[in-house]
């Protein structure tokens, strides 16, 4: 499993590497450091040491190729969801190297994330950006394709209270979807509120970062969960 490297020593390393995004496991580490719900996340760099994870992880499985010149993993077949046994995963470890290398051919491969696929719950979405008036500010709203589609979100300058999460996640105009819907239990609001909360800390405690993307965060009727994260730097004069 990835280890907790504090922030500060991850930000320094992708900056020292003319790198303005954290890697995938880099991103993990910064939300696992800040008590945000996160899948175990391990980065494994052959399909043996992948194979002999497997089991101990537990499935589905999910596999994402680690790259800091592949923006877009899925486009270039850098995603493989659903495996169910040690075999798939192996397979799929390799096929999705030689997709890569053969569609990316410059692609520097760092390794490939590996993790136990979250259970389906209601997508959201929680982001931190550094507006050049504002400052540091945060945002809630649908996540997945809803995001996208219906742009239906609320925003708060940071510092914000857990109080100040809960006005945010009840001002989106979809928020009927949060207390339940065609049967569905409503979702736990105080803990996509902590996720928001810590959120604005990271904005706050990190000035390099300067966007992160939480997205999606499944949200549940007890707890939640962050599937993905992206934090884009900035550099910082000292």
């Amino acid at each position: 499993m990835i280890s907790v490297t504090p922030p500060k020593e991850i930000i320094k390393r992708a900056l020292s590497e003319d790198r303005l995004k954290l890697l995938e496991h880099e991103a993990f580490e910064l939300a696992r450091h800040y008590g945000i719900p996160i899948p175990d996340v391990y980065l494994v760099k052959t399909p043996k040491e992948a194979y002999d994870l497997a089991d101990s992880i537990g499935y589905p499985i999910a596999l994402k190729i680690v790259s800091p010149d592949i923006v877009h993993k899925s486009d270039v077949g850098g995603v493989k969801l659903h495996l169910n046994s040690r075999e798939e995963v192996a397979r799929a470890f390799n096929e999705m190297l030689k997709t890569v290398s053969s569609r990316v051919p410059s692609a520097r491969i760092v390794g490939v994330l590996m993790y136990r696929e979250a259970r389906q719950g209601l997508e959201v979405i929680v982001g931190g950006l550094r507006d050049s008036v504002f400052g540091a500010a945060v945002m809630f709203g649908l996540g997945g394709v809803f995001v996208e589609v219906f742009r239906d979100v609320s925003f708060r300058i940071a510092p914000i209270t857990l109080d100040d999460a809960l006005e945010m996640i009840s001002e989106i105009q979809s928020k009927q979807i949060l207390e339940g819907y065609r049967g569905q239990k409503p979702v736990d609001k105080r803990a996509l509120a902590d996720i928001v909360v810590k959120t604005s800390k990271i904005m706050l405690e990190n000035e390099e970062i300067d966007s992160i993307d939480l997205n999606p965060v499944m949200a549940y009727d007890n707890g939640a969960m962050v599937v993905d994260v992206r934090a884009i730097l900035r550099k910082v004069p000292y």
